[in-house]
């Protein structure tokens, strides 16, 4: 079997790879696809060389999956010749994730979806909506959902490989070259994350709110976010406050948040932590309180490994639905 990997030169790119290494054993051949400039390096999987080449028609040919993380404009571009060519396409971009025929899918929480694709086209959630759905579909399941109002603290990678170089360059000293970020991220918390939107909000914390209805199928659920990005290589974190139907306990909330497919509870004061979550698969959650004045209303906190569980462990899981409603064995 052979996978394409769109943007396998990238920081998400590369997780790809090497997840697809660890995970499915029936893929024999990969495509490595990447820009231009990328063209002739090599990406190294399952103990050889690949040498990337830029998308072009036929790239896609033969191939049983594309895994796209190149940006949306990219994925505009070639997504709908990646299925024309035999395909199925799991996109991390934002490109189709509101689109009414294409599903947004995180596995644990709406896998059922991955079938229903007319379009031949499955969407990945943006990353920090993904590690925050999984406690609250366990509250939506055990008690609905009234309110969300999300902080996320993100990391560095999440503006890509750019990101990661521009703040090892600050934390060596250096101030120069390319930086995805408006000002500088060592010692420092920059209050938002993406482009100015409407009313002062920035696209990423329009991203989670819309996001988080179409995974949660709650079409009018309150949500806002705040997003911001602090001086971490890998892991997000996102403080999550949660308004649910009735009043409950905490023995109660934590019962439920722990029997969520997908996540970990740690129970300890000081966790759980960004740093830990990095290289790992795990969804972590912990800090998790009934708040004093309002017993029907939650706090808690979440962490997960952008790069994996964010982005490109999510879209192999994706991958593995897809290969096993096929009959292939994942």
């Amino acid at each position: 079997m052979k996978v394409a990997v769109l943007g396998a030169t990238g920081a998400v790119g590369r997780v790809m790879l090497a997840v697809l290494e660890e995970r499915l054993g029936e893929v024999e051949e990969v495509a490595p696809l990447a820009s231009a400039a990328s063209a002739g390096a090599t990406v190294p999987w399952r103990g050889r060389d690949w040498t990337v080449a830029p998308p072009d028609a036929g790239s896609f040919r033969d191939c049983a999956l594309a895994l796209f993380s190149a940006g949306a404009a990219v994925s505009r571009a070639w997504a709908e010749a990646a299925v024309a060519e035999g395909a199925v396409v799991v996109d991390n971009s934002s490109a189709w994730r509101m689109d009414a025929q294409v599903p947004l899918v995180v596995p644990e929480v709406n896998g059922e979806r991955i079938r229903e694709r007319p379009k031949g086209i499955i969407a990945n959630p943006n990353c920090s909506t993904i590690q925050a759905v999984l406690p609250l579909e366990a509250l939506h399941d055990a008690f609905g959902l009234r309110r969300v109002v999300y902080t996320t603290y993100q990391s560095a990678s999440g503006a890509g490989e750019q990101g990661l170089r521009a703040l090892e360059r600050e934390l060596e000293g250096f101030r120069g070259g390319a930086s995805p970020f408006p000002t500088v991220l060592a010692g420092n918390v920059i209050p938002s994350v993406g482009a100015q939107a409407d009313g002062g909000w920035t696209e990423e914390e329009d991203k989670m709110r819309a996001e988080t209805r179409k995974i949660l199928e709650i079409p009018d659920l309150p949500v806002a976010a705040t997003c911001a990005r602090v001086p971490v290589a890998v892991g997000h974190s996102v403080a999550v406050t949660v308004e649910i139907e009735r009043p409950v306990t905490r023995a109660e909330a934590v019962a439920a948040i722990g029997a969520q497919q997908g996540l970990t509870l740690e129970e300890r004061p000081h966790g759980p932590l960004a740093r830990e979550a990095a290289g790992s698969d795990a969804v972590r959650v912990g800090r998790i309180r009934v708040d004093r004045d309002r017993p029907d209303t939650l706090h808690f906190w979440v962490v997960a490994d952008n790069l994996r569980k964010g982005a490109a462990l999510n879209a192999v899981q994706i991958a593995e639905r897809v290969l096993a409603e096929s009959g292939v064995a994942a």
